[in-house]
């Protein structure tokens, strides 16, 4: 699957932590951080929401597709 998480990206664009975005959208840093590295198998739609809510972004901010190779 080449599904890539910039998550990264806009908590630097928005100068926000991981521990804060944690906080806001109300998940564990741990959860946030396996999303974060791309481990994650699922994120649910309510969680996409509340992340795209903190960082005032469009879920194609955080989550990208490319093709495998």
């Amino acid at each position: 699957m080449a599904i890539i998480v910039n998550l990264d990206v806009m908590l630097a664009k928005r100068k926000m932590s991981s521990g804060e975005l944690a906080e806001r959208v109300g998940i564990t840093q741990a959860n946030l951080s396996i999303l974060k590295t791309g481990k994650a198998k699922a994120v649910r739609f309510s969680t996409l929401n509340a992340i795209c809510e903190a960082l005032d972004c469009q879920p194609g901010d955080i989550l990208e597709w490319t093709r495998d190779k």
